[in-house]
């Protein structure tokens, strides 16, 4: 990672940070950061993955939204560390997909509460 991009991260966490807390600083202030935070994201991924993985990730972040912030997110941080050797090709990002599927897999289970019914046979038989 370039020294330009953490510095501007830092802004950008800066810049959320002081709005979060009452700056008085306006809306323009807090799209402009949620622009700068989009093209720093956006420049990230461009350096990380090829042209094939990107227009997957585009096509799946029109479906599941949720799912792709939480890809790029995963992208991201494993370029920060240093962990990506090269550029992810579009069998990685699947492979990469399918991890955070099985993490982000909801288990479905059905719990039945059975409500004991006063069958007054059983009260009046003394």
């Amino acid at each position: 990672m370039a020294d330009e991009e953490l510095e501007g991260l830092r802004q950008q966490r800066l810049a959320e940070l002081q709005a979060k807390h009452g700056d008085p600083s306006g809306d323009s202030s807090q799209q402009e950061a949620k622009q700068r935070e989009a093209e720093i994201r956006n420049t990230i991924l461009a350096q990380v993955l090829d042209q094939a993985a990107r227009a997957r990730l585009s096509n799946l972040a029109l479906v599941k939204p949720d799912k792709a912030k939480a890809v790029e997110n995963y992208l991201i941080q494993m370029a920060r560390f240093g962990q990506l050797p090269g550029k992810v090709s579009e069998q990685g990002l699947i492979e990469i997909l399918e991890k955070v599927s099985q993490q982000t897999e909801k288990k479905t289970t059905v719990k039945f509460n059975r409500r004991k019914v006063l069958d007054s046979d059983e009260e009046d038989d003394y």
